[in-house]
């Protein structure tokens, strides 16, 4: 029997020396753990030099990145009572034979057994960054549980899996559960929980939004919502949010009417934002109107606004453009 073949087990690997007398350096066969075929090596000269290592890949197509490892070894000797010696816990990125080295002060002869267990191997991120756990862990299985959960949310609301709701809008009609709808609104909650028709006949009215919208804002409670459908029925969106107390749609709508301002459309964000009390969009039409000087940009539109935007939000208008326009 060959005493170059490792034994691997899950994240451990295992290398019996049968015999290293008159032998100065012996390597491993390769052996994988992970994604990577590896070897040991073992040198002796005043110490016992024992080295870890990747296999090179020799094809330029099986070219895999280079593991940075957290792992420890273990050197046991056989038939005897001497205790293991047993090292830190090493974490280093390791490409060749030179990147780690394990001196030990001992001159073993004869038969023993060195252990490797590997706690950890990610995929080195060569621009600086966290590389990736290869191996499943509790933010890997909470995504996996994520991604579970919102297919079976998907199915509840697309084929009304136990719906017991139904939703009139003003062109249409869509089912839902009380449950997902009250967990998602303190609005909807109160609904559901007193004495109101809607408790009774199991049916809420939203005749200000049309069954498209509606739909997209059941499938944002319901966390499969697309980034197209949220873009294109974002107001309606931020309306229910506002109506409804979906505070964090409301952010989200905020955040996303503050991408695309433009002189088309500052004049009718800004009303959108004193109407929501949406203060960070607020400020940016203030800011493109009047510290970006596009109030130039909508002399034409300008007029008709001011006949129906609020006072206060005119008087606040007036005092953005002192503070701009303060000499210096």
């Amino acid at each position: 029997m060959t005493d170059t073949k490792v034994e691997t087990l899950s994240r451990l690997a295992q290398w019996r020396i049968e015999n290293f007398g008159a032998s100065t350096y012996k390597r491993s066969d390769p052996f994988k753990i992970g994604i990577w075929n590896w070897h040991l090596s073992i040198e002796k000269n005043r110490y016992l030099y024992i080295r870890l290592f990747p296999e090179p890949s020799r094809l330029s197509k099986e070219q895999l990145p280079p593991p940075f490892a957290r792992f420890m070894l273990r050197v046991t000797t056989t038939g005897t009572n001497r205790r293991p010696h047993i090292s830190p816990v090493y974490e280093r990125l390791l490409r060749t034979s030179d990147d780690f080295v394990w001196p030990i002060d001992s001159c073993l002869q004869g038969r023993f057994i060195i252990d490797v267990e590997f706690l950890d191997l990610k995929i080195y991120a060569p621009n600086g960054g966290e590389g990736k756990s290869i191996w499943p862990n509790d933010m890997i299985l909470q995504s996996l549980a994520t991604q579970s959960t919102l297919r079976c949310l998907s199915r509840m609301l697309d084929e009304s899996i136990h719906a017991d709701v139904t939703i009139n809008t003003a062109d249409g009609s869509v089912k839902a559960h009380r449950a997902i709808l009250s967990a998602s609104s303190p609005v909807f909650h109160s609904m559901f929980l007193h004495d109101l028709r809607e408790k009774e006949s199991s049916m809420i009215d939203i005749e200000d939004m049309s069954t498209e919208s509606c739909t997209a804002l059941l499938s944002y409670l319901y966390g499969t919502i697309k980034q197209e459908d949220f873009w294109k029925h974002r107001l309606a969106l931020l309306g229910a949010a506002n109506k409804y107390d979906i505070v964090d749609l409301k952010n989200a709508c905020e955040e996303s009417l503050l991408e695309d301002i433009n002189s088309g459309n500052v004049l009718e964000r800004l009303q959108e934002a004193w109407l929501y009390q949406l203060n960070k969009l607020k400020k940016g039409c203030l800011m493109y109107l009047f510290d970006f000087g596009k109030i130039y940009d909508v002399r034409d539109e300008i007029n008709n606004f001011f006949r129906q935007a609020d006072r206060d939000l005119m008087l606040e208008m007036f005092q953005e453009v002192l503070t701009v326009w303060k000499p210096v």
